[in-house]
């Protein structure tokens, strides 16, 4: 009878798939969602702080949907897809809390980090660059920042946005056509 290296040592459970801590969340092992949270924790403060364009708001979206993820784990069918599903659930969470809070504040205390291997001018070229972004999308109107939002950092299909904002599709490309063109004619004039 083999032992299960991932039961019997905490250092190997970093390692584990997504279905196999998944697997063990649903029998309640609160340190395999640890590791998840470890793994995807970051990437959703990061999208849910695009979506509600304030990091305090974000922390309290990721707060609220780490909460019922845990509750709801069980209800995942296919472990491998949790990353997709964690982001869906901050997405609601988020737009359930900008619908709440129609007043949101600017994204101006995001920090992006550039990796390593650029210099030191790449970098503030970067942050600059990102800057002139997020004020462009902090112009945007509202339906139009969530829909590009969910498109371009989500990853969302349109029918997915639709379904998410309670719009037709037609709407949805509508509000993404102005949007993308808003944001054209922003950072031409950024360079």
């Amino acid at each position: 009878m083999g032992v299960d290296p991932v039961r019997t040592s905490g250092g190997l459970l970093e390692q584990a798939t997504d279905r196999t801590l998944v697997e063990r969340c649903v029998d309640g092992d609160t340190r395999a969602f640890q590791v998840l949270i470890t793994r995807y924790g970051r990437m959703m403060k990061a999208y849910a702080v695009r979506l509600t364009r304030s990091s305090a708001d974000g922390d309290d979206v990721v707060q609220e949907a780490l909460i019922s993820a845990w509750k709801r784990i069980d209800t995942l069918e296919d472990g491998a897809m949790v990353k997709s599903w964690l982001m869906r659930i901050v997405s609601r969470r988020a737009i359930d809390l900008m619908r709440q809070r129609k007043d949101t504040e600017s994204t101006d205390d995001v920090m992006v980090e550039a990796p390593e291997r650029d210099g030191p001018e790449r970098r503030a070229e970067a942050s600059s660059q990102l800057g002139a972004l997020s004020a462009a999308l902090d112009r945007l109107p509202h339906g139009q920042h969530q829909a590009w939002v969910l498109r371009e950092i989500g990853g969302y299909s349109y029918e997915e946005i639709a379904e998410q904002l309670g719009q037709s599709v037609a709407s949805v490309r509508g509000s993404l056509a102005r949007a993308r063109a808003t944001l054209v004619k922003d950072m031409e004039g950024w360079r």
